[in-house]
């Protein structure tokens, strides 16, 4: 049973973490949340020339991501250190790495090395571009897989050029779809006993949160452009002004388009045969947006959120990030969770995003200190106090 008890849903799997930065944390996040036995495995201070990639120990990113986790040193360049880890293995179901493709044939962690010594195992790789192909060795990095990935040419206003989402959204994909692929590799086990070895990429995830963007392309040969705030297709969707700021509406269906002409006192726009239909409002977008923004800019945004969504039509405030958390739904939804940390004391960190009704996940224990759980996991594997004084002199651990 894993020491931090996190939830019930999920304490039977022992996870052994060895990544790093955002995309390999993210996947495993979901099992610690959810009560994993996640041990977090890190080289000794000092070995790593990658060190602190990840931020400060004590920074926000590092509470955030590595949360509900064990910690312990294994300096894996170390034939010593080797040998434990192969131990562990033999305890674990998961393992979960993003060091680039070839670094793990390198340490002997690549998976037919792994199964071998746990035919049962699973093994997740995280890497910028794939583990095979003419770009396998390049350094992934969430903004240059946005980049290729063509979600930086749909993002921005017209004629302005690239642009970047505000979040690592290709880091955070590609955690998030192999967290999917381990899940579905440990059902499939269930059936044949047998592990498997899991994949995925930024450039890959960031190709699959084009989404229907993608598929225009692939379906019809459209290439799509920039457009802002606005919806590429479905108008009017965008983010309009106020008399005090923004707020986005979303009214692209035929009921919503002439309630929202109602809401705001323009029926008239109903008769005008520029905006009969969805594809002449995404048409003739520029002079629908300069109407709308006339129109809503007389009331504030508190008047036409209530207003609109009031008549059936999707209307909200647009946050900044302190506006976020004091919203009273987001509250209610719990999205930040307080976690307790011995040096840091109370604060809090993003709540897991999926609610079970029985076992759900919670902050039971704060991000651990480098190695803090070295010797209790040592221990747990029957190494005697001898030996765990050796390997610490030999630099081991």
């Amino acid at each position: 049973m894993p020491k931090i008890a996190a939830s019930a849903a999920l304490s039977r799997l022992r996870i052994l973490d060895l990544s790093r930065v955002r995309a390999g944390p993210t996947c495993v996040k979901q099992f610690a949340d959810f009560g994993a036995d996640v041990i977090k495995v890190e080289s000794p201070p000092g070995v790593d020339p990658n060190e602190g990639m990840g931020g400060p120990r004590h920074g926000p990113d590092m509470q955030n991501l590595h949360r509900n986790k064990r910690a312990m040193t294994l300096n894996l360049k170390l034939p010593q250190a080797r040998e434990v880890f192969a131990r562990l293995v033999k305890t674990a179901d998961v393992v979960v790495e993003n060091y680039r493709p070839d670094v793990k044939y390198r340490l002997g962690i690549d998976y037919e090395s792994l199964e071998k010594l746990n035919p049962r195992i699973v093994l997740a790789s995280i890497s910028g571009f794939g583990q095979h192909g003419p770009y396998r060795d390049r350094p992934g990095f969430d903004q240059i897989a946005q980049g290729m990935s063509g979600l930086m040419s749909v993002t921005g206003a017209p004629g302005k050029g690239p642009m970047r989402t505000g979040a690592a959204i290709a880091d955070i994909t590609a955690g998030l779809f192999a967290a999917l692929g381990i899940m579905t590799a440990l059902l499939e086990r269930e059936v044949s006993g047998k592990g498997q070895w899991v994949q995925s990429s930024l450039l890959q995830s960031g190709i699959a949160l084009l989404d229907f963007q993608a598929a225009r392309y692939l379906m019809k040969a459209e290439v799509p452009p920039q457009v802002g705030n606005d919806h590429p297709t479905s108008m009017p969707t965008s983010a309009y002004t106020t008399a005090d700021g923004y707020i986005n509406v979303a009214a692209s269906g035929e009921g919503m388009w002439q309630r929202l002409c109602e809401a705001i006192g323009r029926e008239d726009l109903l008769q005008m045969p520029e905006y009969k239909g969805l594809e002449k409002r995404a048409a003739n977008r520029d002079r629908l947006n300069a109407v709308l923004n006339e129109a809503l800019k007389t009331e504030s945004s508190d008047h036409w959120v209530e207003k609109l969504n009031s008549a059936g039509v999707p209307c909200g405030p647009i946050y900044t990030v302190d506006q976020v958390f004091a919203d009273p739904q987001v509250k209610h939804l719990q999205a930040a969770a307080p976690v307790e940390h011995a040096t840091l004391g109370r604060f809090e960190v993003v709540n897991q995003a999926v609610k079970l009704s029985r076992t759900g996940a919670s902050m039971a224990s704060a991000a651990p200190e480098i190695g803090q759980h070295t010797e209790e996991i040592l221990r747990e594997l029957d190494y005697s106090d001898g030996a765990i004084r050796a390997m610490r002199e030999q630099g081991v651990v």
